[in-house]
């Protein structure tokens, strides 16, 4: 009967984190086919990376500003005349002096993430507009994640709150 408890408390939380995955995979896949021209597969890659199975409002926020701050940082590398390796030791550097500079150690992950997509590089020819397509597509992920927490905490914060009131029958 133990383990039965036991298999129930871990499997109830993973599966809310599966359903806050699957949503904001949903949300950014639709604007993958919706709108084919830009490069949303970032999003995809974007919010799984932004989603974490905590329930912290305050934690899906500090994500959001980490993977801002990996996308200011890589579009300011990205016009520089820098080969990509060298680009991207530099940001690395740069992305974790700010990130504990600022306190958002925890969310590092999420900011070196951001400036790898925008400081990634498979064409020839650097385009200037590659980046800040990126930048909207990433922004789009960690938006799609925001949303999806913060919807998914206040049905918890519901569920929660009605599973503490008294029964209507009970009163008196």
């Amino acid at each position: 009967m133990h383990s039965i408890n036991y298999l129930f408390k871990k499997l109830i939380p993973n599966s809310v984190y599966l359903l806050k995955c699957l949503t904001g995979v949903g949300i950014c896949y639709w604007l993958y086919i919706r709108f084919p021209h830009y490069p949303f597969y970032w999003a995809l890659v974007s919010v799984v990376i932004a989603l974490a199975p905590d329930n912290s409002n305050k934690m899906a926020y500090d994500r959001m500003i980490a993977n801002l701050l990996g996308c200011a940082v890589g579009l300011v590398l990205f016009p520089m005349h820098l080969s990509q390796p060298a680009a991207m030791g530099v940001g690395v550097m740069l992305v974790l002096a700010l990130g504990y500079a600022v306190k958002k150690e925890e969310t590092l992950r999420s900011a070196l993430a951001a400036l790898v997509i925008i400081l990634l590089n498979e064409q020839e020819v650097k385009q200037w507009y590659v980046p800040l397509e990126r930048v909207v597509c990433v922004i789009a992920g960690c938006l799609a994640a925001l949303l999806v927490s913060l919807l998914f905490n206040l049905f918890a914060r519901v569920l929660t709150r009605d599973k503490m009131r008294p029964p209507p029958d009970a009163a008196v």
